[in-house]
């Protein structure tokens, strides 16, 4: 176990970003399953949202740049084809 207070306050910071983490990216594979589960008329509905999504998890590097890419690109391709 950690022995400073600052490997404490280190490791409770460390586990409550896990968690926010671990939601938003769940919430955000939910997301891209419904989008691909819907039709038309919802998934267009659906995308600027879900890309929006990807977009943060990016942004805060949850995900990797070019795994975002790949699923934005891969569900634009999704949509247009419906």
């Amino acid at each position: 176990m950690a022995n400073h207070k600052s490997a404490l306050k280190r490791i409770r910071n460390s586990e409550t970003k896990r968690l926010r983490n671990k939601y938003q990216h769940k919430t955000t594979r939910n997301a891209i399953k419904k989008l691909r589960e819907a039709d038309k008329q919802e998934a267009e509905t659906l995308f600027p949202s879900v890309v929006s999504m990807i977009d943060k998890l990016a942004k805060k590097n949850i995900i990797h740049n070019n795994k975002a890419a790949n699923l934005k690109g891969k569900l634009a391709k999704h949509v247009a084809a419906l």
